[in-house]
């Protein structure tokens, strides 16, 4: 009777283990992209406020997308001011470290690496490096698909501002010192990494104008769009809220 239980505990064991080894095993592909296991899907956006969680899932139920409408609803709105003066070098050093007032900042690692490293699994760093990510495997919100990245081919995935710097500047930023211009550019609230023909296709887009492909994400990339803005009292563009609001269920 012993060994009969013995037995049965085993079998047991195996059949809880299954979906997780098969997880793995399509983890583990040799494919550049593949479709995404369920449990690597990111956080929801309404319950990661500061950007330190990793990626970015869908938000699915009912009562979720109440609250992203009201969340929304709290957004300004204003037409777009002029681009004159803008330039990249306006938000800082691209990646900079040496930045205040925001996650990640001062802790001796680029944000960009400090971006991969929140949102991607099995990470691999240079050779005596502690910050410089060389692999990893993450899985992209705007496509909805899992990716193999090394540093070899690095612009397969890029870090997307969700509210884009030139936008940024035509709503208000302009007017900031430059300080509050550089923690923008590298609060990990508003970068998302992702698909890097899907960023270039973006540019400076609002979510009226620019949307991710995967359709799953759209209210939550409106979601991070309006904690963005209200975080930083930058206004939108009026027809960029009521697509954030419709892409909730409004």
């Amino acid at each position: 009777m012993r060994a009969r239980r013995t037995t049965l505990t085993a079998t047991a064991l195996l059949l809880l283990l299954a979906p997780a080894l098969a997880a793995c095993g399509t983890t583990g592909s040799s494919q550049d992209r593949s479709p995404a296991p369920v449990d690597a899907l990111g956080t929801n956006p309404l319950q990661n406020p500061d950007g330190t969680k990793p990626g970015l899932a869908p938000i699915t139920s009912d009562a979720d997308k109440k609250a992203a409408r009201d969340l929304i609803a709290t957004v300004t709105t204003a037409e777009p001011g002029s681009q004159a003066g803008y330039d990249r070098d306006q938000f800082g050093p691209p990646w900079t470290d040496n930045v205040d007032g925001v996650p990640f900042g001062h802790n001796d690692c680029g944000t960009r690496d400090d971006l991969l490293a929140r949102d991607g699994r099995s990470v691999t760093r240079k050779d005596g490096s502690a910050c410089v990510v060389t692999g990893m495997t993450i899985y992209d919100p705007y496509t909805g698909q899992t990716v193999q990245w090394t540093k070899q081919a690095a612009t397969k995935i890029q870090i997307d501002h969700v509210m884009p710097l030139s936008y940024d500047w035509k709503q208000g930023a302009a007017a900031w010192p430059k300080a509050k211009r550089v923690q923008i550019a590298n609060d990990p609230l508003n970068l998302i990494p992702a698909d890097g023909s899907q960023n270039a296709s973006k540019g400076d887009s609002g979510p009226s104008t620019w949307l991710p492909a995967n359709e799953a994400v759209r209210c939550s990339y409106a979601v991070r769009f309006a904690q963005v803005s209200l975080k930083y009292q930058l206004p939108v563009v009026p027809a960029d809220k009521r697509t954030m609001l419709t892409l909730c269920g409004g």
